[in-house]
């Protein structure tokens, strides 16, 4: 089943992400079950990932390496990661989080431009599409 949550960042316009249960389903669950909720960003290379999330699950058909604009879950730390390009330790046309991750969906209006302008340390939030 698929469902649309709203990324909202602070004076950027909203990001929508769209989560499929397909490869992950208790993540996917446990992360709708948790909304809302507000995050600190990180980034790394062009991934932007979360602060510690409320969300708390092992690795789930975890994945070693991920497809552009995938939204996964980070077992190791509690993290919502988004990937929008490359990684520091991905080589030439792949990439590859720091570790394994629960793929949970795609970023719907995969805009670079917008994910580009999120500073470090942004607080965002995930919500619920109404």
């Amino acid at each position: 089943m698929k469902n649309k949550i709203t990324l909202e960042i602070p004076k950027l316009q909203n990001i929508i992400l769209e989560l499929d249960d397909k490869m992950s389903p208790k993540t996917v669950k446990l992360l709708l079950d948790s909304l809302p909720f507000s995050v600190g960003i990180n980034l790394w290379g062009e991934e932007i990932y979360t602060d510690e999330t409320p969300v708390k699950v092992t690795e789930e058909n975890a994945k070693p390496f991920v497809e552009l604009n995938d939204v996964a879950y980070w077992p190791t730390g509690k993290a919502i990661c988004l990937f929008y390009g490359s990684t520091p330790i991905g080589k030439r046309g792949e990439i590859k989080p720091y570790s394994p991750v629960n793929v949970i969906g795609k970023i719907v209006n995969p805009d670079k431009s917008i994910l580009s302008k999120i500073k470090n340390g942004t607080i965002v939030s995930f919500k619920k599409n109404n």
